[in-house]
C-alpha cells in the first residue's frame, strides 16, 4: 500500500473510533439524565421501573393533601381519572399548587408503590394543563368509557 494513501486510512480510521467513543460517552451521560414521563394509570399497572428517577403527573385528588405539622413533609394522590398514585413530597410546594389541579411530581418510585418527589411542579395559570397529563388523563378518560360500555 502506498504510504500516503495508509497515512489516509489511518486517519479516516481515527476520526471513526474518536466519533465513536464520543458517541458513547455522550449517550451514557444523557441515559443518567432522563427523565421518562408516565401516568398514574401506567404506575399502578408496573409500567413504571422502581428505582429510577421518573416524572409522573396528573390531577391532585381533592381531599388527599396532608401535610405534617412538624417539617415540610407533605403527601397527595395523583389521578389521570383512571388510577391514583400515592406521592411523598419533602419541601415547599409551589404556590399554585392546589387540590384539583394539574400537577408533574419527578422522582423515584418507593418499594411499596409510593411515588418519593424530590420536585413538584403545578399549573402557572387557571386555563393550563401540562400536555403530558391532558394526553393521559384523555386515553385514561376513554378507556373508562369504553370499559363502561
Amino acid at each position: 500500500m502506498h504510504p500516503v494513501r495508509r497515512q489516509r486510512l489511518l486517519a479516516v480510521v481515527f476520526i471513526v473510533v474518536a466519533a465513536s467513543v464520543a458517541a458513547a460517552l455522550l449517550a451514557y451521560a444523557l441515559r443518567q439524565n432522563m427523565n421518562l414521563f408516565y401516568t398514574p394509570s401506567q404506575v399502578a399497572g408496573g409500567e413504571a421501573p422502581a428505582g429510577t428517577r421518573i416524572r409522573v403527573g396528573g390531577m391532585v385528588v381533592e381531599g388527599s393533601l396532608e401535610r405534617a405539622s412538624e417539617d415540610l413533609k407533605a403527601s397527595f394522590l395523583l389521578t389521570d381519572g383512571a388510577a391514583r398514585v400515592p406521592v411523598t413530597y419533602a419541601g415547599i410546594l409551589p404556590d399554585l399548587f392546589a387540590e384539583g389541579e394539574a400537577a408533574v411530581a419527578t422522582g423515584e418510585l418507593g418499594p411499596e408503590g409510593r411515588f418519593i418527589a424530590s420536585q413538584v411542579l403545578a399549573k402557572h395559570d387557571e386555563n393550563y394543563t401540562p400536555p403530558e397529563v391532558a394526553d393521559a388523563m384523555e386515553k385514561a378518560m376513554g378507556k373508562a368509557r369504553e370499559s363502561s360500555q
